[in-house]
């Protein structure tokens, strides 16, 4: 009798709504923490990074014009979906190497952190803009508005909450956003583009490409539709990297430290404010 050949899930990228095959159809392979194969993930590449680019530029002019109050509500759906989703999510995390109870709390975290950014959409303008004395006949008002499309590469430690965090933080003020989960654990983050697809986010606000980070770190980096780059992760080469192309093409570059995802930095509205801009307006006084 023959032996039986298991045949592992290939999980696909989310870019501009639809779940594709990376561009070379190369994959590796996720493991569980004992090193057994569990699905294969793709393998991205220079081309899937500039797919990726192209639908978050397409999208983010949209979905930065939504009210605010919309955009607050769709991420308060997103919260609700993730959440229906808590089984699978706990199920995906424990694989990761996490206790039950570890992987309860992380996934109840990204619940509330979606929730908490949702909740600033119709907040932060109030907050860090203002109305500004002016000693002629206008009024001369300083807004935040978004930057464009953010890229974000998540920490390798909480391959969800990490992802969520840097979803929420970057989409609620009507940035764009390309994600770059976990390299050894990817699949939270590649199940949460499922939430995202059935959910009522646009197609293209939300891409999520999985890889090896040392791979995309250059041509992501140094794409000049890009105009934040956001990471998580302490690897000292990839951040000389982002650096160094952040300085050439002057994007904005932040790098948060992440001891366990639930520091007050994480929840926090200047976490967004990171990739906002204040524009200034004047406009004559009438009579």
């Amino acid at each position: 009798m023959s032996e039986r050949i298991n045949v592992l899930k290939t999980y696909k990228n989310y870019v501009g709504g639809q779940f594709v095959r990376s561009e070379s159809g190369h994959t590796y392979p996720s493991v569980t923490k004992n090193g057994k194969k569990l699905t294969q993930v793709c393998r991205s590449t220079r081309k899937d990074i500039r797919d990726a680019v192209t639908a978050a530029r397409s999208a983010q002019p949209g979905w930065a014009s939504k009210t605010a109050f919309n955009r607050g509500q769709i991420m308060y759906r997103l919260a609700e979906m993730l959440e229906s989703q808590r089984a699978h999510f706990i199920g995906e995390l424990t694989l990761s190497g996490m206790s039950r109870r570890q992987a309860t709390k992380e996934t109840d975290a990204s619940v509330d952190r979606f929730v908490y950014y949702a909740g600033w959409t119709d907040k932060y303008s109030q907050v860090f803009g203002s109305v500004n004395p002016v000693a002629s006949p206008y009024f001369n008002f300083s807004n935040p508005e978004p930057v464009g499309v953010t890229a974000v590469f998540c920490h390798e430690k909480s391959p969800l909450l990490g992802t969520v965090t840097a979803v929420a933080c970057t989409i609620a003020g009507g940035n764009s956003t390309i994600v770059i989960p976990s390299e050894n654990f990817p699949l939270p983050a590649l199940s949460l583009g499922e939430v995202i697809h059935a959910s009522d986010v646009p197609a293209g606000v939300v891409n999520i490409l999985s890889g090896y980070h040392e791979e995309v770190t250059d041509p992501l980096a140094s794409h000049m539709d890009v105009n934040g780059l956001l990471s998580f992760k302490s690897h000292s080469e990839v951040q000389k990297r982002l650096a160094e192309h952040a300085s050439e093409n002057i994007k904005r570059n932040h790098h948060k430290d992440w001891e366990d995802g639930y520091e007050d930095s994480l929840e926090s509205p200047y976490l967004m404010m990171e990739f906002m801009e204040i524009k200034t307006t004047w406009h004559p006084v009438g009579y």
